[in-house]
């Protein structure tokens, strides 16, 4: 009897040690904000590409650029969705345990113009003279609308006026009050506008911007150091879901990442997915090539929140990004 006792309790341990080994590796993913730009992350989790690599991940909203890079240096968040920009000033402010960028997301800015009647013709020269409300100063959006507006000659503040003054969740609504000629949006923000007839896009940031790493996967760099494997199973994930995304029509899209937007009316989920995914917004693969940072940088030094250029190879890491490239079907 003892002896059976004995077995079946090294049994017990044995097959405890082994569903041990099996256990999903937890990631705490912060993004910066809760956006249907994000598209290829929420295909991720819930076409479960995360869970296939052995991942759980654990996503939280910071609503703000500072907010999600503080997450990442307090180690609230192992891996943050955010601009690579935090990355740059983090690292000339001298921090040794800085954020490295290793998997980019959106490849263009996702903000669009909407003027409050249709504008089939519509040229940035009609914005001379005229009230645009814009976004908070040294944030991504303000700084891609302005380099967009100098290098087709108009500049800011003198040949168009930009109130930068509200938040980011005011815009939409001041501008459906009266405020200003014109206003800058985000998705989903701009469909609910035109649904209601209180303003119509006419001109995107996006493709008037060019590619950008506007948005990518960062971790700090002891983080990546001591986990390799998580990172390169998230960026396989990752990979996975912007194949995905690219494969199939907008409404199979808005179907697997309605959960994540359960409150949005159905045809503003698709109409959504559809601009996005027809200005090729996301990434087509996570590598970060240097001739896009050198661009970012380019528009945030005209911006005048950056002095001098920080080297790619210091804060973007492009193994992980490769790696999952080469070899994830």
């Amino acid at each position: 009897m003892k002896k059976l006792l004995t077995v079946g309790l090294v049994m017990v341990l044995l097959v405890g040690t082994s569903l041990t080994g099996l256990a999903a590796t937890e990631v705490r993913l912060n993004e910066v904000v809760h956006s249907i730009f994000y598209t290829p992350q929420y295909v991720a989790l819930h076409k479960g590409f995360f869970k296939q690599e052995g991942l759980k991940v654990e996503l939280s909203t910071a609503w703000g650029g500072d907010k999600a890079a503080t997450a990442l240096m307090s180690d609230h968040a192992d891996i943050a969705l955010i601009g690579p920009e935090p990355s740059i000033y983090i690292y000339q402010r001298g921090a040794d345990n800085h954020p490295i960028n290793f998997a980019q997301l959106t490849q263009k800015a996702g903000s669009f113009l909407l003027a409050r009647e249709p504008m089939p013709d519509f040229m940035l020269e009609d914005l001379r003279g005229k009230k645009v409300i814009g976004n908070r100063p040294g944030g991504a959006p303000e700084m891609v609308m302005e380099y967009v507006l100098r290098h087709n000659g108009i500049e800011p503040f003198e040949d168009v006026q930009i109130n930068t003054s509200l938040d980011f969740s005011a815009n939409a609504p001041a501008f459906k009050n009266g405020l200003g000629d014109f206003v800058q949006l985000f998705e989903p923000k701009a469909s609910k506008l035109e649904k209601m007839g209180a303003g119509y896009v006419v001109a995107s940031f996006g493709e008037l911007g060019g590619k950008v790493p506007y948005t990518a996967y960062m971790a700090c760099k002891d983080y990546i150091a001591d986990n390799p494997e998580v990172i390169q199973k998230f960026t396989n994930a990752v990979y996975r879901a912007q194949k995905w995304t690219y494969d199939h029509s907008a409404k199979e899209i808005a179907e697997v990442i309605k959960p994540s937007f359960s409150e949005l009316e159905d045809d503003i989920l698709v109409k959504v997915v559809k601009r996005y995914k027809g200005q090729n917004t996301w990434a087509h693969n996570p590598i970060l090539s240097k001739s896009e940072l050198d661009y970012w940088q380019d528009i945030i030094m005209e911006a005048d929140e950056l002095d001098k250029k920080v080297d790619y190879e210091v804060i973007v890491d492009t193994k992980f990004a490769e790696e999952a490239v080469k070899n994830t079907e």
